[in-house]
C-alpha cells in the first residue's frame, strides 16, 4: 500500500484530466504554460473559441486557446459527496469551532457575482456566475482569535490542499461557493461546495472543500509544494497583496 508521501510524489508528476490521462504540472511546465497564458490573453476571444471548439480537451486543455472548462483532479478521481451528507469543518485558532451543513451555509448571507475563471495554464472561461458565502462571513461565525495569520483548506479528495493569508481570506470576491453557472456546483467542478478565489489563478480555488483551519502561519498547499507560487494573482505577481483589484 502506498503511503501519503508516495501518493504526493506520484501526484506531483501530473494532474489527472477528465479522461484519466495525466498532464505534467511540474515547475518547468509551469514556467512554459505561464508564457502560453500570456499569449492566450493576447490572441483574443475569437481565436480562443475556434481553438477550443476544434481541440476540445486533451491537447486543447494544455493550450491557452479555448473557453471551455478543463477538469483536473490530483488523485485521478472525483469525490462523491451527497448534499445531505456534506459537512464543512472550520477549526483552529477560533473561539467557536463549527461544522456546517450545506443548508447552514445557504442560510448565511449569500453573495453573487460574475467573473472570468483563469487557469494558470492559459485557458479561461469568461462570464462565470457564482453564488455562495463570502469566506469572511464564514469566519465571523467562528470568531477568529488573535494570533491567527492564515487559513489552510482541505479537500474531500484527501490529497489536495490550499492556503490563504487572513487578509486574502477577507477579500470581497473570495467565496465558499455552492452554485456556479446558474446551478449547484457539479461534482466535476468540485461540488457540492468549493472555494473560489476570484483574483487568483484557478489552482487556488480548491475543489470539494471539506475543512478550513485557521493557523498561525502560511502553510503552502499541494500545488505550492510542487512548484507553484503561494500567491497566484491573475496578473502574474506573487506578493501577498492583490496588485490589481480591478481584474475581471
Amino acid at each position: 500500500m502506498k503511503d501519503v508521501r508516495s501518493s504526493r510524489r506520484d501526484a506531483s508528476l501530473g494532474a489527472a484530466d477528465a479522461t484519466g490521462g495525466r498532464l505534467p504540472v511540474g515547475r518547468r511546465v509551469f514556467l512554459s504554460v505561464t508564457a502560453l497564458g500570456a499569449l492566450g490573453v493576447l490572441v483574443g476571444g475569437s481565436v480562443q473559441n475556434f481553438a477550443g471548439n476544434t481541440l476540445g480537451t486533451g491537447l486543447g486543455g494544455l493550450l491557452p486557446f479555448g473557453n471551455r472548462f478543463r477538469y483536473y483532479s490530483v488523485t485521478g478521481a472525483y469525490p462523491k459527496i451527497s448534499k445531505k451528507r456534506y459537512r464543512l469543518e472550520v477549526t483552529g485558532l477560533v473561539d467557536r469551532p463549527k461544522t456546517f451543513t450545506l443548508d447552514e451555509l445557504k442560510a448565511l448571507p449569500s453573495t453573487t457575482f460574475t467573473k472570468t475563471f483563469q487557469c494558470v495554464t492559459g485557458w479561461k472561461v469568461p462570464d462565470v456566475a457564482w453564488r455562495g458565502v463570502r469566506l469572511s462571513d464564514v469566519l465571523k461565525e467562528v470568531s477568529v482569535q488573535r494570533g491567527a495569520v492564515a487559513l489552510t483548506f482541505e479537500s474531500y479528495d484527501g490529497l489536495d490542499s490550499e492556503s490563504l493569508t487572513l487578509d486574502q481570506a477577507h477579500l470581497r470576491d473570495v467565496l465558499v461557493a455552492y452554485e456556479m453557472l446558474g446551478a449547484p456546483v457539479s461534482r466535476a467542478h468540485g461540488g457540492p461546495v468549493r472555494l473560489y478565489v476570484a483574483p487568483m489563478f484557478g489552482y487556488k480555488s480548491l475543489k470539494w472543500l471539506s475543512a478550513i483551519r485557521v493557523v498561525d502561519q502560511v502553510q503552502p498547499g499541494f500545488w505550492e509544494q510542487n512548484g507553484y507560487p503561494v500567491n497566484g494573482w491573475l496578473d502574474g505577481t506573487t506578493g501577498p497583496t492583490n496588485p490589481d483589484p480591478g481584474l475581471p
